[in-house]
């Protein structure tokens, strides 16, 4: 009797310090709203409703809002700092990446599916013109700050390098079309690297 309970004491504390271990990568939910709204626009920032990350994974609101934006903490999953903002047109196709990644649906998985839903309309498409801004970079806990680079991505559903004289190729430091045709078309700007 002595020995089973010791073992299940020791196999409780195991499953509690992987536990905590594993919590100990997601960030306190100020934190997460501090790196979540560091890849807002100023004038966006107050009123936006912020998304972050609970110890098991899942995707939590640490924030209502009360304009039309959306801002999500960086997935502590990841290595690389990686925060966005977007307008809320965009998080049902968001969540629904979000979710298909938690499926183990590969990258190329992810666009077909939801592409094909969106034409289908099970889900909506977001609004022409609907903008995101993904902060990249590093996270300093102490100061919570970034040392990171802003993109843009424009979403404009079925638009080709065509219909908006863009190029369909990548362009350092200008616009270009990505996905053209498709329902998750969007024109991307990045800035040129080192600035």
């Amino acid at each position: 009797m002595l020995i089973e309970r010791a073992s299940t004491c020791l196999a409780a504390l195991a499953i509690s310090a992987s536990w905590s271990c594993a919590s100990s990568q997601v960030a306190n939910p100020e934190e997460q709203i501090a790196q979540a709204l560091a890849a807002a626009p100023e004038d966006k920032s107050e009123g936006a409703r912020v998304l972050g990350y609970a110890r098991d994974g899942s995707v939590v609101e640490l924030r209502p809002g009360s304009n039309d934006f959306v801002c999500l903490a960086s997935n502590p999953a990841n290595e690389r700092f990686s925060s966005s903002c977007y307008h809320a047109s965009l998080e049902p196709y968001f969540a629904r990446g979000r979710e298909l990644d938690a499926e183990g649906a590969d990258r190329n998985d992810r666009y077909r599916i939801r592409y094909e839903e969106m034409e289908a309309g099970t889900l909506p498409m977001p609004v022409m013109s609907a903008t995101q801004y993904i902060l990249d970079g590093t996270w300093d806990s102490e100061t919570r700050t970034a040392t990171a680079t802003v993109r843009w991505v424009i979403y404009v559903p079925n638009a080709t390098g065509e219909s908006t004289g863009l190029s369909e190729r990548p362009q350092e430091g200008g616009p270009w079309i990505m996905f053209p045709g498709t329902p998750g078309a969007h024109i991307m700007i990045t800035p040129p690297r080192g600035g």
